[in-house]
């Protein structure tokens, strides 16, 4: 009897044992696997914002060139909208004449503009192209922007409206 509860108590502390080890092992391992986590939301952040530049930078450099060649030069071109995109300007931020691109996106901060400059007046409605994919753009000189018909613009809007 004696030696049977001796083996049941040695039963218990090898349980007791594995569990304390177990919990050590937990406790390291769940801050490294949150912070694994942070790091790869601070990245995907990164990487829209990246991905965002670039095709604002795309636009402005063929609006620039298409403004330079004037009336009644048209170029297709397409553009990848990354995820995270929120709205996307032409022009200024709301939709007139003016210079910039801006691309609103989502960051763990809150809302962050991505904008490039053209030299050129710009202006167009591609705003409903914020969910993510690639789009066929239209972009063309005009001698009366359809926002503002007393100056000419260069005027971005989707190829299949």
């Amino acid at each position: 009897m004696q030696l049977n509860i001796f083996i049941k108590a040695k039963k218990a502390q090898s349980s007791l044992e594995l569990l304390i080890t177990l919990s050590f092992g937990l406790i390291i391992l769940l801050p490294i696997v949150a912070m694994a986590f942070i790091q790869m939301s601070a990245s995907s952040s990164t990487l829209s914002a990246t991905a965002s530049q670039q095709a604002a930078s795309k636009l402005a450099t063929v609006s620039t060139l298409v403004g330079s060649q004037g009336y009644p030069a048209r170029q297709l071109t397409t553009m990848e909208v990354p995820p995270g995109v929120q709205n996307i300007h032409v022009g200024d931020l709301a939709n007139g004449v003016g210079h910039e691109i801006i691309f609103t996106i989502i960051t763990a901060g809150g809302p962050d503009d991505i904008l490039a400059y053209s030299p050129v007046s710009i202006s167009g409605n591609i705003g409903a192209l914020s969910s993510p994919g690639i789009y066929l753009l239209n972009i063309s000189a005009e001698q009366k922007c359809p926002t503002n018909p007393s100056i000419p613009c260069v005027y971005i809007q989707s190829a299949y409206t």
